[in-house]
């Protein structure tokens, strides 16, 4: 079935990457002028936007069906779509987008979609001279199927030959890479490589955000170094072992001293988020962080399509039989997005982290950073692909969030 979706990879040309044709394309005076108006009229960017990642690249070959095929059917794909992915590069791309200068450390081969992922994340502005790339073997691919009637995707991937190594990455590259980052972003792949980075981000005291997507090889290696882990839904508890999501978070932070937030996304259920408060807080009361959360939900107007979130005060958060953290707790929605704009939900938890990557380097306070990271998620959910819909700054959807 998978030789159906598409070619081999090795036989794809360039030019059937074109998710970026229509931006590559010379603007007209009249679209130049608006975007130099939307530019005018929104708020600075950050003044540190370096931010460094490792991690994954890859080419996704995305076909859409009417719906999920049954074993051994024959079906027609009713689109067609090859593209840059990865979790790495989606995630830098989205920050791209929205202002920021991503260096990325990951690798590549030699081969036709190595050239073309290069080119993709360049166009996008992602610095790519920090990639290694192998004379020899394949570069990452991702088969994707999107349903049509379930609005899911179900993605069978292909690793990159040959993988990266350690020493690949010569110390004198990896300061290089760092110099001057603001932040360092690590996706789970490429762990030993990963490790390096961290340790050496850790040492020159870059924070460091981990996208705990699932359980992996060296996870938890790099999580003693992060300073912020964005996390899947599943994730927390079976990392922790915890009953429920809300004690796996406090869970979380009591094992993992370095981290300064946990969030759990929750795709249209929006996400969670536990933020650990060093100063202040003796003199808070003790609440059972299950209590406060269905008291925040109670708060939360659901008359409103675009996301919003909703805080606690400085709280001692208990949950029985795991512990105690003084900190907040917030609770933000995602956009309701109408059934007739919902096309693709690939990606959009790269997209989200890419958006709170922005947050961090613009100091965003979390009341604002995760309306505006739901935001931009639900913004890449409206198009085939990881990276088509991921909007750019001077898209008007994210003008009342920056």
């Amino acid at each position: 079935m998978l030789s159906s979706l598409a070619p081999f990879p090795n036989a794809i040309s360039l030019n059937l990457v074109s998710p970026l044709s229509s931006a590559r394309s010379p603007p007209s005076l009249f679209s130049s002028f608006r975007a130099q108006m939307s530019s005018e009229s929104l708020p600075p960017l950050p003044q540190h936007r370096i931010v460094l990642g490792c991690g994954a690249v890859s080419v996704d070959f995305l076909a859409t069906v009417a719906s999920y095929p049954n074993p051994d059917d024959k079906i027609r794909s009713t689109s067609l779509k090859v593209q840059g992915g990865g979790n790495a590069g989606n995630s830098l791309t989205c920050a791209a987008r929205l202002g920021l200068n991503p260096r990325l450390i990951s690798k590549v081969a030699n081969d036709a979609q190595g050239k073309s992922i290069l080119e993709e994340l360049e166009a996008d502005g992602v610095d790519t001279s920090f990639l290694i790339v192998s004379e020899e073997g394949n570069s990452p691919f991702t088969y994707v199927i999107v349903d049509n009637q379930t609005k899911t995707r179900t993605c069978i991937n292909t690793p990159g030959y040959p993988p990266m190594m350690p020493e690949e990455l010569s110390q004198s590259r990896l300061l290089s890479a760092l110099d001057g980052a603001n932040l360092v972003y690590l996706d789970g792949r490429l762990h030993e490589t990963a490790l390096i980075v961290a340790k050496e981000a850790a040492r020159k005291n870059i924070p460091i955000l981990v996208d705990a997507e699932r359980k992996r090889e060296g996870l938890d290696d790099l999580l003693n170094f992060t300073s912020y882990a964005i996390c899947s839904a599943k994730f927390p508890q079976a990392w922790s072992e915890a009953p429920s999501v809300p004690s796996a978070l406090i869970s979380m932070l009591l094992r993992l001293p370095n981290l300064k937030f946990v969030i759990v996304t929750l795709g249209e259920d929006g996400c969670i988020m536990l933020e650990r408060t060093v100063d202040g807080g003796s003199d808070a009361e003790e609440k059972d962080i299950h209590s406060l959360l269905e008291s925040l939900k109670l708060r939360i107007d659901d008359s409103k399509t675009t996301p919003t979130c909703v805080s606690s005060a400085v709280t001692k958060l208990s949950a029985n039989g795991i512990g105690t953290v003084t900190g907040r707790l917030f609770v933000g929605t995602a956009e309701k997005i109408p059934p007739s704009e919902l096309v693709d939900t690939t990606g959009a938890g790269d997209a989200f982290i890419g958006a709170v990557v922005y947050a961090l380097c613009a100091c965003m306070p979390p009341e604002k950073m995760l309306p505006f990271a739901a935001q931009v998620a639900a913004s890449g959910c409206r198009a085939l692909g990881a990276r088509t819909g991921l909007p750019h700054r001077t898209d008007p959807r994210l003008a009342t969030f920056l």
